[in-house]
């Protein structure tokens, strides 16, 4: 699809990647500025919520997104990618334990505090692998907003806010990974925010290739749900495993569903539009 170069065009898809991008990232902001008692007693209960989020943003609308834009007659090549986007996302982990490992004392260093040491370099890979999964998703969410708006420009519109809509849950629940982490809140803001406007880099690319965009899209759509779904089953719900008490568990359960409730709607939503007309 040739699409002709064109400031009025270009700008409008910079304007909406953007603002989805700093939107989010103000609600990250809005978070983090509240009292630290009760950013501590939100977090746990938000990574519970952030698990559901992001096995949603997978099973719900990512990878069932992939298998519908390359066709059921290429569905085994979107779980090669899902299974890519799972091996790959396993070396980054490894590499970023064997970092911290090198860093610090380890469970290979101090074996009477094997499990503990364990736990803590886990959680310090949370942060990087939350933001390799969330860039690579924001990316992918430029270049979803930049393919509606050259379509048509309402369509755009309509796409951005509908993004939007689909990262406030994710965004809450990515900044308490990144605090629970053991970032600082400058830190954690920081690079938060940068991930945000990735969405930027996304909508330009897709602006001057298109047609290569929208025929690898599928694929980095798997990709990008094999990362979040890595994130959740491998690093977030062991965590959750380590409380045992059956209130906290029901309440994890609950929270887990809201979570994925939350996207499901959003997704819903999607879906009630595109029967309306929208393509």
């Amino acid at each position: 699809m040739p699409i002709p170069h064109d400031p009025a065009v270009l700008l409008p898809i910079i304007g909406l990647t953007a603002g989805v991008g700093l939107a989010s990232a103000a609600v990250a902001t809005v978070f983090v500025s509240l009292p630290e008692p009760l950013r501590r007693w939100l977090v746990p209960h938000l990574v519970s919520f952030a698990t559901g989020a992001l096995l949603g943003a997978a099973l719900i609308g990512l990878i069932p997104g992939a298998i519908e834009g390359a066709g059921l007659d290429h569905v085994h090549e979107i779980g090669l990618a899902v299974l890519a986007g799972l091996l790959l996302f396993f070396v980054l982990e490894k590499l970023v334990l064997w970092r911290h490992c090198h860093e610090d004392d380890c469970e290979a260093h101090v074996p009477h505090e094997g499990a503990a040491a364990s736990d803590h370099h886990r959680s310090r890979a949370l942060g990087p692998m939350i933001l390799w999964g969330d860039a690579a998703h924001n990316v992918l969410d430029g270049v979803v907003i930049a393919a509606a708006y050259l379509t048509r420009p309402g369509l755009g519109v309509a796409t951005a806010i509908a993004v939007f809509a689909h990262e406030l849950p994710q965004e809450v629940g990515d900044i308490a990974i990144l605090l629970h982490s053991g970032m600082s809140r400058l830190r954690a803001l920081s690079l938060n925010l940068l991930i945000s406007v990735s969405a930027v880099a996304g909508g330009i690319a897709a602006y001057w290739s298109m047609a290569d965009a929208l025929r690898v899209l599928p694929y980095a759509l798997a990709f990008a749900g094999a990362s979040l779904l890595y994130v959740a089953v491998a690093d977030l719900i062991p965590g959750l495993h380590r409380h045992v008490d059956p209130k906290r568990s029901v309440q994890q359960f609950v929270l887990i569903l809201a979570g994925l409730a939350t996207i499901w709607l959003t997704q819903h939503h999607e879906g009630v539009a595109a029967a309306a007309g929208m393509p």
